[in-house]
């Protein structure tokens, strides 16, 4: 697309928070009431469960965000407007973003035809925002105490920059506001584009993969372009069979640009090949040993397995080489979170292939090691569990999470019987699972292809 020239930022400081409101000031957040977007091409187009909003010139894209502030005694001495450029967001142009007037709109009813006018003073002209960045917006001078405050952003530029909205989970919108003594010392302005050198490390990746006839794998590839961190490859990498030519001509065109960022686990497809040889071939020594396929390695705080659920290869049950494995390596481990995965789900509503009991005896190890969360392919869909102990049971003090992440590229599947312990399914988006690793808690956020609106996010503690 065309750009045109980026105002330079003017009243708003673009930058990821640097610094904490001192101690003699009070600061409240707030979510959103609503936030939505509309497009010119779409004039009846209501965007209101949208996980995002976004602001671009081609097409014509507005949107708005509006904030009821309450429970504020005391002056406001500081406001700002926290929006998350989303994981594929990133533009040379963020946006002009405006007070308004209008805040009787509603989040479920608003479209291009019938859009509220955005006609306050001008709060921020941004220039480059980047994926995955926090932008901080001075609105000091609209929100002055309690009341219902609305802001709207518009772009003059081709290129959209796109925010996670109120859907989104943790990635919501903020209005933070600061009450007493301003707070100090002001954020450093940056329009850095790269991630702060503090930021908490990364898992990402999918399952069931690269197939040269569906376009899905570019499509997830994209996606990983966007986010940085380590790529977990789970299974079912390369179709049909896990050849050198499957790897050579359907997986490294796309996914293969993140080789040396990967760190995978084998499918069942690639003993399609005898002894999983392209597999291991192609990925070398960070596949492990080729006779075991198992392996593990430290991200920060986290202690992180990769496990080879080709039960009939290289066998899972109590007491086989693999289990007995996991539980030393587990005992041996100094972090306090960790996380698993591997090829095939111990539990799974997924048409195609039902629960795999064999991997029983491997979660067991890990639900007896307090294990945070397990994520599995081999159905292509996404499906999250609640915490699960490993006979079945939903156990929310000890339970590990699995995910079902086999959105990964090859076609998609639905669903048949539901199991309990499902919470969210979604069998129409290809998509990557991204687990970013606090050092005490993670975060999971499904971020789907272009053009797709599903995702799923949240946060829980380590055990």
């Amino acid at each position: 697309m065309a750009t045109a020239a980026v105002a330079t930022t003017t009243a708003a400081v673009v930058a990821l928070l640097t610094a904490a409101p001192s101690a003699s000031a009070a600061t409240s957040t707030f979510t959103p009431v609503a936030d939505t977007y509309v497009q010119d091409t779409t004039p009846t187009t209501n965007y209101g469960t949208s996980s995002l909003f976004t602001v671009d010139n081609s097409p014509v894209r507005q949107s708005f965000l509006k904030f009821t502030v309450g429970g504020l005694t005391a002056p406001v001495s500081s406001a700002k407007l926290r929006i998350r450029v989303t994981s594929t967001g990133n533009s040379v142009s963020g946006g002009t973003w405006k007070s308004m007037s209008d805040t009787t709109w509603s989040e479920t009813a608003v479209n291009w035809n019938n859009k509220p006018v955005i006609d306050g003073g001008t709060l921020a002209s941004l220039g480059s925002v980047a994926n995955d960045q926090w932008v901080e917006i001075d609105v000091t001078s609209v929100v002055t105490g309690n009341g219902t405050f609305g802001f709207g952003g518009s772009s003059t530029n081709a290129d959209g920059a796109y925010y996670d909205s109120r859907e989104s989970g943790a990635d919501a919108p903020q209005l933070v506001i600061t009450t007493g003594t301003s707070p100090t010392p002001t954020p450093t302005p940056s329009t850095s584009t790269s991630t702060p050198p503090t930021a908490d490390p990364v898992l990402v990746g999918a399952g069931d993969i690269a197939d040269c006839g569906t376009g899905g794998d570019e499509a997830t590839a994209n996606l990983l372009d966007g986010i940085s961190g380590t790529v977990m490859a789970i299974g079912d990498t390369a179709y049909p069979n896990g050849t050198a030519s499957d790897y050579t001509n359907c997986y490294n065109p796309t996914w293969g640009r993140h080789k040396a960022r990967t760190k995978p686990a084998t499918g069942n497809h690639e003993y399609n090949t005898s002894g999983a040889t392209g597999y291991f071939n192609y990925f070398g020594a960070s596949a492990g040993d080729p006779t075991k396929g198992y392996y593990s390695f430290d991200l920060g705080n986290w202690h992180v397995v990769a496990l080879n659920s080709n039960c009939s290869v290289v066998p899972c049950a109590a007491g086989s080489a693999q289990e007995q494995w996991l539980r030393n390596d587990l005992a041996a481990s100094t972090k306090p979170c960790t996380v698993a995965y591997w090829h095939h789900p111990r539990y799974t509503s997924g048409s195609s292939h039902g629960p795999t009991t064999t991997v029983q005896p491997l979660y067991q190890a890990l639900y007896d090691n307090n294990a945070e969360v397990i994520v599995t392919g081999h159905n292509h869909d996404y499906e999250r569990f609640a915490p699960m102990n490993a006979t079945g049971g939903v156990d929310n003090t000890r339970g590990i999470r699995q995910f079902v992440a086999g959105m990964g590229g090859t076609g998609l599947n639905g669903f048949g019987t539901i199991q309990p312990g499902s919470e969210v399914r979604d069998g129409t988006t290809w998509g990557v699972l991204k687990l970013t690793l606090h050092s005490n808690s993670y975060d999971w956020q499904f971020v789907p292809q272009s053009g797709k609106t599903f995702t799923d996010s949240g946060t829980n503690s380590c055990h």
